[in-house]
């Protein structure tokens, strides 16, 4: 006699970011890995960039909607390559800024998703204030989906584990690579999607260049005899809460 095992639900990742480009250049690695072992990934994207980071399209012409829904074919044509889905909130930028139903729509998609680990911006940028406000947003929403009493729908959550990507400028922004996640299995994938974002064809050699700085980083801590690739490609993240675990590796 046989016995039907029941249906393990996959492991999800939630990925809240500012922009449109924001997931691929700082986190693209990591979604790519986790679609790869058949994760379910899903991507926040609360604001298309339209204002602050689609230079290249306003000074060809292009009016607001046009702007916005190009970076939206962007951002969905890299989420596809990387193996996630893609949420548009749509919710402005320069600035963004928190409302009471950008929160609940958040929660509600932390309810939905149930993440066992969720990416997001650090809390200092200096350069660029919708970041460190998507920061905010994504672990406020994620403290209310874990409270029974706020009214939104779907289960409660855990506590998922949260991991900061890297910003533009970790110097100026207290930024610490505590965890350095090896990409090179995926990194043509990354790149394939990082080459979608035309309308910041300037970053595409710059995050090419950080991805190596922070391969050579992974194989100098992880030691000579762990059989890495001569070139090895890395992600950089932040802590915020304690790793939990039952014995230190």
């Amino acid at each position: 006699m046989t016995h039907a095992h029941a249906p393990t639900t996959p492991r999800s990742t939630l990925v809240v970011t500012a922009h449109a480009g924001d997931f691929v250049w700082r986190a693209g690695g990591a979604i790519a890995l986790a679609a790869a072992r058949g994760e379910k990934v899903t991507i926040a994207c609360l604001t298309f960039g339209e204002r602050g980071e689609s230079a290249r399209a306003w000074r060809e012409g292009k009016d607001l909607a046009q702007i916005k829904a190009l970076r939206r074919d962007e951002a969905e044509r890299a989420a596809a390559i990387l193996g996630a889905e893609v949420r548009f909130f749509d919710a402005g930028d320069y600035p963004l800024l928190p409302t009471p139903e950008l929160t609940d729509r958040l929660v509600a998609l932390y309810r939905e998703t149930q993440p066992d680990v969720v990416l997001t911006h650090p809390a200092d940028d200096p350069y660029n204030g919708d970041h460190p406000a998507a920061h905010r947003m994504a672990l406020e929403a994620r403290i209310l989906a874990q409270a029974l009493g706020y009214p939104a729908d779907g289960e409660v959550i855990g506590a998922p584990p949260v991991f900061y990507f890297e910003p533009h400028q970790p110097e100026m922004s207290g930024f610490r690579p505590e965890v350095l996640l090896d990409i090179t299995e995926v990194w043509e994938t990354k790149r394939k999607a990082m080459e979608c974002l035309a309308a910041q064809r300037h970053l595409w050699d710059y995050y090419t260049d950080l991805a190596v700085r922070r391969g050579v980083q992974l194989r100098r801590n992880a030691g000579p005899n762990l059989g890495l690739a001569h070139r090895t490609l890395a992600e950089a993240y932040m802590r915020p809460y304690p790793q939990i675990a039952k014995e230190l590796a």
